[in-house]
């Protein structure tokens, strides 16, 4: 009978116990959902919407009636802002421009603290300003006739393995007959387009093989941070136990494989640098390592930096630029009026005896308008990067506490009502006023904003307009069957929202310029 007592006393202990902690936060701490042991309210996330998880966040704040929704990720407060005004607010503030120290990032960079995307701070802020100084040079930034001529030459030698078939089976992939993978066929312009910005050249298409793998790689990236991803975040432990099942096997190979991918070429460029000619972008760097160290013996600057800065300039034009063309193309086989009114103004502007160029992009609103929708509707990051107090600071009334996670959720402004009267619908009209596009329309920000603005937007907007003004130009596209798409696929959830890969079949409209 004593033993009894005494297991149900020590029951009750851990009830309380678990009791008391589940519901233990900080003092004016945001309302969400209970700290539950090892995970904390993660879990409960993803039973929102398991494989939405910018719904997910929406679907717990109406829960909870907040624009701000309070949680813990096991012991570590995570703050997501859903309200339209807040998201704004957030990535204006400074406080919030720090990065969780993750294992995510730390894997990329070889257990140091590397890169661009989670770093933060000084080191972040000397990084980010030199790289961007320098490569604007070569069309990251601003406008560049070079870099447009090198992506259309690749669109060009795509055309050219879809007219005259494929050489080899890495071609065979990708293009075969009047058929090509997506998002994957996008890959080569796209990521020559970030190696010319790095070294003012481009690999040539026997090289191509080697850019779709980088292209896969990313996309693959993307996607290990899914669901078990986040779990890994929280218990970093699991690397060891579960490798694979965690996704730790798959984060760790593929960004080996795109840092040596960058490895080779960076140093090439130290085996043949000459201090008295800089070249290109990876040139200066190497100048400005070297001077450093020279003259203090210590640097911010490093070749395992140099790489990671080229491996995270490349994840989004290896994955997010591409991601995005599908969707819309995707969008025009449920819809196939937008193929149409697409075609008929290119048509219209451009004639057939020529490609599109950038130059066409003011008389073209509704190519423009379309690429601006498919980016508000079909959010690319739903809750983009996550970013980290730096400080004590306030939202909307709730003290959030220094080295908090905080998320906005894009979602949340993208598909707002009172925003775009009928966020539900696809119309890239609502972007166009007396014929001609009006930015001032757009209130979207698929690309953030304030400091932590992704630094590639201009060259991302720039070149999916450029490819697909081009790829529309030149092709009808179709399903394989035929038959016109039900409804879009289900998403798969990571840093980014991607859709599977898929085959669609390709037919030449305008034979002069193929």
């Amino acid at each position: 009978m004593f033993g009894v007592l005494v297991a149900l006393v020590i029951l009750l202990y851990f009830i309380k116990h678990f009791y008391d902690e589940a519901h233990k936060r900080h003092e004016n701490f945001p309302p969400g959902p209970l700290k539950l042991p090892v995970y904390g309210g993660y879990w409960i996330i993803l039973s929102k919407a398991y494989k939405n998880l910018g719904l997910a966040t929406m679907r717990l704040a109406k829960q909870f009636n907040t624009k701000v929704v309070g949680l813990y990720l096991g012991s570590c407060p995570q703050v997501l802002v859903n309200d339209p005004e807040l998201v704004k607010e957030v990535l204006l503030r400074e406080e919030f421009d720090g990065r969780m120290d993750t294992i995510l990032g730390r894997v990329r960079g070889g257990w140091k603290k590397l890169g661009l995307f989670f770093t933060d701070g000084f080191f972040w802020h000397t990084q980010r300003r030199f790289s961007l100084r320098y490569m604007r040079d070569s069309g990251f930034g601003r406008r560049c006739e070079h870099l447009e001529e090198a992506m259309t030459q690749d669109f060009k030698e795509l055309m050219d393995i879809v007219k005259n078939g494929p050489k080899n089976d890495d071609e065979k992939k990708i293009i075969n007959g009047d058929l090509i993978y997506l998002p994957h066929f996008f890959d080569v312009p796209f990521l020559n387009g970030m190696i010319y910005v790095f070294t003012k050249s481009s690999l040539p298409r026997e090289k191509y093989p080697m850019l779709w793998e980088v292209g896969r790689n990313s996309l693959g990236f993307q996607r290990c941070s899914n669901d078990l991803g986040g779990a890994l975040c929280i218990t970093p432990w699991l690397k060891n136990i579960l490798p694979k099942f965690s996704g730790y096997h798959d984060c760790l190979e593929r960004t080996a494989t795109i840092k040596q991918f960058f490895r080779e070429i960076i140093q090439d460029a130290i085996d043949t640098y000459d201090d008295k000619y800089e070249r290109h972008f990876i040139d200066s760097y190497i100048k400005r390592m070297r001077q450093e160290l020279k003259e203090n013996n210590r640097t911010t600057y490093s070749v395992e930096q140099l790489e990671m800065i080229c491996t995270d300039y490349t994840f989004p034009s290896g994955s997010g630029a591409e991601m995005v063309m599908t969707f819309l193309i995707e969008r025009m086989l449920i819809q196939g009026e937008i193929q149409d009114k697409i075609h008929e103004e290119i048509d219209r502007v451009v004639g057939f005896d020529r490609l599109p160029t950038l130059d066409d992009r003011c008389n073209l609103p509704y190519t423009e308008a379309c690429l601006r929708e498919i980016m508000r509707s079909d959010t690319l990051v739903p809750l983009g990067i996550g970013h980290r107090t730096l400080t004590d600071t306030k939202i909307d009334g709730y003290t959030i506490p220094e080295n908090t996670s905080v998320s906005v959720n894009l979602m949340s402004l993208h598909l707002d009502k009172k925003t775009w009267g009928d966020p539900e619908n696809f119309r890239p009209e609502r972007f166009i006023k007396d014929g001609k596009l009006d930015v001032g329309l757009d209130k979207s920000l698929p690309f953030g904003a304030g400091r932590r603005l992704c630094a590639g937007e201009t060259f991302a907007r720039q070149g999916m307009f450029l490819l697909l003004a081009m790829f529309m130009h030149s092709y009808h596209v179709s399903t394989v069957d035929g038959k016109p798409l039900k409804s879009r696929s289900k998403r798969i959830e990571g840093l980014i929202s991607t859709r599977p890969e898929f085959w669609v079949r390709i037919t030449p409209r305008n034979q002069s310029v193929l």
